[in-house]
């Protein structure tokens, strides 16, 4: 019986990454793509805020290929749905059947992830589902890997958090009110070297801004999750690409 083939939904972050690097040394798919949504205006990872240019480094030095979903800055969940279901009905005629997240332990992102996937026939699956989150990211540090924050919601953490490397010294410096992953959204990263990479990926640090959203009633402008009513502003470390 052959292995079967997936895609792996990358963002760039964490939990991507060592959702990738367990389904890879597990051997249970084929991971033929990894599937990234951004925002078409600005040229940027959703909700992340990494540049496209970083995005494709990560994936050159991954070994796979790299296929987008843009996305409008105000797009309503209705056309959001509409596009990524055009995706995955083209993602599963080309022979793939599973679809790969790094989600941890939200039952209704999950569910809506897997209703979404059900329409076009894929089943999804959840590498890091329900593993303790402080043992996971000491996991993390541990295998090698290695990140910057790139984006802090200011109502869990400070702005002083945005850009600061992803280590021990940092897991020290969380409040206790933080999830060690951000599984609640406290804070997003970006990856740059780590046991699936062939080489790191050199940038430098831009500016950090902060920005507030107001979606109307589809998806955040920055998100590929079901609309929220953000009540708190997010800090951005931009990062460019070196050289």
């Amino acid at each position: 019986m052959s292995t079967p083939r997936a895609i792996m939904n990358w963002s760039g972050g964490k939990d991507s990454a060592l959702a990738l690097h367990q389904a890879q040394q597990s051997g249970q798919w084929h991971i033929h793509h990894l599937l990234t949504s951004v925002n078409e205006q600005h040229g940027r990872v959703s909700m992340h805020g990494v540049r496209t240019g970083l995005l494709e480094a990560q994936a050159q030095r991954l070994g796979l290929p790299l296929q987008l979903l843009s996305l409008p800055g105000d797009v309503s969940l209705e056309t959001y749905d509409q596009r990524m279901n055009e995706l995955l009905r083209n993602v599963e005629a080309i022979g793939i059947t599973h679809s790969i997240f790094g989600d941890i332990f939200l039952e209704d992102l999950r569910l809506y992830r897997e209703t979404q996937l059900l329409r076009a026939g894929l089943i999804g699956s959840f590498p890091l589902w329900q593993r303790n989150t402080t043992e996971l990211i000491h996991e993390f540090v541990d295998l090698g890997f290695r990140a910057v924050l790139v984006c802090i919601n200011e109502k869990h953490l400070s702005a002083d958090f945005a850009g600061r490397e992803l280590d021990l010294d940092l897991l020290k410096d969380l409040p206790t009110t933080v999830d060690p992953c951000g599984e609640n959204g406290e804070y997003h990263s970006f990856v740059y070297d780590g046991p699936i990479f062939s080489s790191p990926i050199s940038f430098t640090k831009g500016e950090v801004v902060r920005r507030t959203y107001t979606p109307s009633g589809g998806t955040d402008c920055h998100s590929d999750e079901p609309a929220q009513n953000w009540d708190t502003g997010f800090w951005y470390q931009d990062l460019l690409v070196a050289g």
